[in-house]
Formats: structure tokens, C-alpha cells, sequence
């Protein structure tokens, strides 16, 4: 993973690179319920995992691992009063040194189910350096029949999630536009299949 000119790092310039990168994302098997999942790139090389409520013991807790096992994205589901009178629920993540949870990186916000007809699942980025819209990114798309794109305010894609052709929702392809944080896209990714009651919830 080597940089580029037009990189966007929001987790780490490691994870940008200078040519579009393709990866594909395997669920764990069914036996651990939350286990969450794997993604491997095209030599089947493993460069990341998501670890769930199964391994983590807590529901709305993620885990982002790169390739190596070092966990470098920690996010979790907000609770609290404020939170339960929203109308969207929010997901904060927070990038990870040697000592655990390190800085808020970006938060989801998604429309709660009675809300759903309100609004896109969105991504605000806390550095505030790239756009000056009221969010950063949005989903467009469909994460249930995996087939949604990453975009930006400028409505510019970013990363695209398709099934694969022939194949069960257990795989699907991702990839990554070149300069765009690879690792990023994997903890929206994360994100989505909580909320769609996937392979990372109990």
C-alpha cells in the first residue's frame, strides 16, 4: 500500500494507494455469531479484519485489524439519552496506537428504522479538511444487495461494493479508487453490516 499525490488518509497515508486497489471481503463461518470478517486483496493475501460482538464480547463495538493483526480502528454504536431522543443513530471511530483508542477520526450517522425515509447514511470526518459541506461522504446504493458506492459531497466516487457474479452474499468485491484510505473504507464498511444485522452483529 504506497502513497500517491491525490491521497485522502483519514486513517493512515499507509493505506492510500497510487492505483486503484480491488479487494475482496469473506464472512466468517456462521459457527461464531458476530464473528465478523476478512478481506483479502487479489493474491489472496489477508489486509484486513473485522472483528464483531462475537469476538469482542459487546454488541456495537467493531474492531478493524490491518493484515499484520494490529488493530487499527476502534468503533462503537453511541448510546446516552442525547442518543436515544436523535432521530439517527451514530457510530464514532477512533483511530488506535500501542495504549488502545487514540483520536476520533469520523462519525456514521444513520436514520433510525421509524426515520429511514429522512435521509442516506452518512460520514462526517472530524479533521474537517477536505470539504465544506454539512457531510463528507455519503452511501449510495444498496448494502443489503451489496451494490453501493462511497461518494463524496461532490457526489465523486470513491469505493464501490458489488456481489460477485456466480457467487453467495458470504463474498463480495470491493474497490478502492486510487489516493482513497483503503482502511477507511473497510470501517464504513464494518459499519453497514452492523446495521444491517450482518456477519459482525450478535
Amino acid at each position: 500500500m504506497s502513497g500517491s499525490n491525490n491521497e485522502v488518509p483519514i486513517v493512515s497515508k499507509f493505506f492510500c494507494s497510487s492505483s486503484p486497489q480491488s479487494m475482496l471481503v469473506r464472512k466468517r463461518p456462521a459457527v461464531v455469531n458476530g464473528g465478523g470478517f476478512v478481506v483479502t486483496d487479489i493474491n489472496q493475501k489477508v489486509v484486513f479484519v473485522v472483528d464483531g460482538c462475537g469476538k469482542l464480547g459487546a454488541k456495537g463495538e467493531l474492531l478493524v485489524k490491518d493484515g499484520n493483526g494490529e488493530s487499527i480502528l476502534y468503533i462503537h454504536k453511541k448510546k446516552g439519552l442525547v442518543q436515544a431522543l436523535s432521530t439517527r443513530n451514530r457510530w464514532n471511530g477512533y483511530s488506535m496506537d500501542y495504549q488502545g483508542k487514540d483520536k476520533l477520526l469520523f462519525t456514521i450517522t444513520d436514520p433510525k428504522p421509524c426515520f429511514s425515509k429522512q435521509g442516506t447514511i452518512r460520514v462526517n470526518i472530524e479533521s474537517k479538511n477536505q470539504f465544506n459541506g454539512p457531510w463528507d461522504y455519503a452511501i449510495n446504493g444498496s448494502f443489503s444487495d451489496k451494490i453501493f458506492s462511497i461518494v463524496d459531497y461532490n457526489q465523486t466516487i470513491r469505493a464501490q461494493v458489488k456481489e460477485l457474479t456466480g457467487s453467495n452474499k458470504d463474498f463480495y468485491h470491493v474497490m478502492v479508487q486510487p489516493g482513497f484510505d483503503q482502511a477507511f473504507v473497510i470501517g464504513v464498511i464494518a459499519v453497514l453490516d452492523n446495521i444491517f444485522g450482518e456477519s459482525t452483529r450478535c
